[in-house]
């Protein structure tokens, strides 16, 4: 079974070379097989016990020379006009940020996309009539992919490819966010202040690239910007209500404004002319979505969304309401104005409040503030500026200058932990 091309390269040892020389001279001189491709010679030796073994180049750039044409273009590589590519969802949060790259992908052509989806943690998946997908990692074993996108912490060691973080959003708060795990090729961050970071950390860790493309979440908020207006309208007019607030706590225990704010959001929606949405995230304990649920229930202006994709919400709401949550930073790119509860932010380019009474008064505060508004404009400038909608573009084209200098890894080189740490998430792969 052949395992690849040969590039026409060969090391030899002292002994190996003389065998091959007398083995080439009884060819040529006493056979006559000087027409003969040079590989017979190594055959030969083969049968007659020398031992020959391949080394896996696919890593590297090579390509064959007849004319020189060809040497021209071997020093001007071009980008590869496929490739391979897996979109690596293993959380629900995970779609609406991977597919601009899947149409990005077929816009392009020319390229093959198939979605990795966690069983465990997507048991339906929204997309599964739209996009080619699978849950099983051997299947992506199989796949052999260039590159692999990925929003998560983690992705299987195993996997060929350039292994991708493309970031699940800009809690830069989060000690998690600047941690290190060495399962990914290159970092492509969302802007001049993560960039900054990264870059100080692949000259720490050295075997890591940071490319600054942008988030692509943006580009599904800009290609659907006015999708959900007439949605909002019909729902501050069932309600009779002039404006939408959003509450997108975050799930960590230890940092979630749930416990705390309940009392003080029914107050708001009983005291201000709002109605209010909640958007709980996918790995919220269920003691808080039940209790959420029944408030939902028992209070008319308040509605329980259950829809896998925030950033509808976001767009359909006037103000935001969270605490320690990245979606903070997705609703102040918007240029709307945000209220979080005791947010261990150090940098607060919001409105910050320390006691639930607080709530109303900066419900009307907030919209207002000019200094509010000066900072949300520095958000947009230094953690993510491409809101042009070509994030999924910049982002294939630097993933084709990886490979183009790279070659197309097999896989990463990790400690014991950490290959452990892929394997029981993700389980094993026959090669």
């Amino acid at each position: 079974k052949a395992i690849g091309e040969s590039i026409g390269i060969e090391k030899m040892s002292h002994a190996y070379l003389l065998a091959l020389h007398e083995e080439l001279e009884q060819m040529i001189k006493h056979e006559k097989l000087d027409n003969v491709f040079y590989e017979l010679a190594f055959e030969r030796l083969i049968a007659r016990g020398q031992y020959f073994y391949p080394v896996d180049t696919s890593a590297y750039f090579s390509m064959e020379l007849d004319t020189p044409e060809d040497f021209h273009d071997a020093m001007n590589p071009q980008t590869p006009t496929s490739m391979k590519i897996v979109l690596f969802c293993e959380q629900k949060y995970a779609i609406n940020i991977l597919q601009p790259l899947e149409i990005e992908a077929h816009k392009e052509g020319g390229h093959s996309v198939i979605w990795y989806v966690h069983a465990k943690n997507i048991p339906d998946f929204p997309l599964k009539n739209e996009v080619k997908w699978t849950n099983s990692i051997q299947d992506i074993y199989n796949f052999s992919p260039d590159a692999i996108f990925v929003p998560c912490n983690i992705v299987p060691y195993y996997l060929p490819g350039v292994k991708i973080q493309i970031f699940h959003g800009y809690a830069a708060e989060k000690k998690d966010h600047w941690v290190i795990r060495r399962y990914f090729d290159t970092y492509f961050t969302q802007g001049p202040f993560f960039t900054k970071k990264f870059k100080e950390l692949a000259a720490e860790y050295k075997d890591f690239e940071v490319v600054e493309t942008g988030w692509p979440k943006q580009d599904w908020i800009k290609n659907h910007w006015h999708d959900f207006d007439r949605e909002r309208e019909e729902l501050l007019k069932l309600h009779g209500k002039s404006q939408i607030v959003l509450y997108a706590p975050t799930f960590s225990p230890s940092l979630t404004s749930l416990p705390a704010l309940k009392e003080a959001l029914l107050h708001l929606v009983k005291m201000r002319d709002v109605v209010l949405l909640l958007k709980l995230h996918p790995l919220t304990k269920k003691e808080w979505v039940d209790e959420y649920k029944q408030l939902a229930e028992q209070e008319e202006h308040i509605i329980w969304e259950d829809g896998f994709n925030v950033t509808k919400y976001q767009l359909m709401s006037d103000v935001m309401i969270s605490d320690t949550s990245s979606t903070v930073y997705e609703f102040l790119l918007l240029g709307r104005p945000v209220i979080t509860y005791r947010t261990i932010a150090k940098d607060i380019y919001w409105t910050d409040i320390t006691d639930t009474s607080q709530l109303t008064d900066a419900f009307e505060s907030v919209q207002h503030d000019e200094n509010a508004i000066a900072k949300r404009r520095w958000v947009v400038d230094n953690y993510d500026p491409y809101l042009d909608g070509n994030v999924a573009r910049r982002m294939l084209e630097a993933a084709e200058d990886y490979i183009r200098r790279h070659g197309v890894p097999r896989e990463r080189k990790l400690n014991l932990w950490r290959k452990y740490t892929s394997i029981k998430t993700f389980g094993r792969i026959k090669k």
